[in-house]
């Protein structure tokens, strides 16, 4: 099994969530977060205003430097995750810096505290 863990844009979480159910995925979690990419900021420019000089302070002006997001976390068995991460790009890709980031990574163990279970039984299985 596999923790699916993406990033996306605040208007794009319903759409992601429905697109997720329609492909048999309906168990995640959602929280909002805020974050950038790469290519939103120079890091030299961040290195220059870090170092006080007033160019970089300017260019970088008084707004916050990261963006309101929603991570959603979601745990798929192994045979799920190529169609869970296709269905979050499907749902969230438009072309533009900002769209998000996806992380795949192991998972040991799932667990159901309600009925003590374990492993892909407390999953999705579609």
């Amino acid at each position: 099994m596999k923790e699916i863990m993406a990033v996306v844009r605040m208007n794009k979480i319903n759409a992601t969530k429905k697109a997720l159910i329609d492909a048999g995925v309906s168990s995640m979690t959602a929280f909002e977060c805020l974050g950038r990419g790469k290519g939103l900021v120079s890091m030299d420019l961040l290195k220059g205003a870090e170092e006080g000089h007033e160019e970089a302070i300017a260019q970088l002006g008084e707004g916050s430097r990261l963006r309101p997001k929603r991570a959603l976390f979601v745990v798929v068995p192994d045979k799920l995750v190529q169609k869970t991460v296709d269905t979050i790009i499907d749902a969230n890709q438009t072309g533009k810096p900002g769209d998000g980031k996806i992380w795949v990574q192991p998972t040991e163990d799932a667990i159901s505290v309600r009925t003590s279970e374990h492993g892909n039984a407390v999953l999705d299985e579609f």
